[in-house]
């Protein structure tokens, strides 16, 4: 029952927000996986079998666009959706997201319903 649960990694470094969206994501049925920076979400992106990355920008070691631009690269996990969720929430931010790779950006504070939709709509098949 459980092998068709979706594993989401969360690459965010503020502890308090990763297990706010840890504990979230697991009441709604998804595996999570979490990373504090971004040389271990590069890390879990390549050993583990992720659905859906929620990637901050600002993150540790190495920053949340180099990890997007690293994972594009990547042919093994190149196609793995990633939400930018940041508090980054200028427009250049924005479009600067989606020109590295970002499937979705979301602004911190952000409205969770807001946020379950949009990881829905990425983990949608098809």
């Amino acid at each position: 029952m459980f092998e068709s649960r979706k594993t989401i990694l969360v690459v965010e470094d503020e502890k308090d927000m990763s297990r706010v969206l840890e504990v979230r994501l697991q009441d709604l049925g998804y595996k999570v996986i979490t990373a504090k920076d971004g040389q271990e979400g590069l890390d879990k992106a390549k050993s583990e079998k992720i659905d859906l990355i929620i990637l901050d920008l600002m993150l540790p070691k190495v920053p949340g666009e180099q990890v997007c631009r690293e994972i594009r690269k990547d042919q093994q996990i190149g196609d793995i959706p990633i939400l930018m969720l940041t508090a980054k929430s200028q427009d250049v931010d924005k479009v600067v997201g989606k020109v590295i790779g970002a499937n979705c950006y979301l602004s911190k504070p952000f409205d969770s319903v807001i946020l379950i939709e949009e990881i829905e709509k990425l983990l949608k098949p098809g």
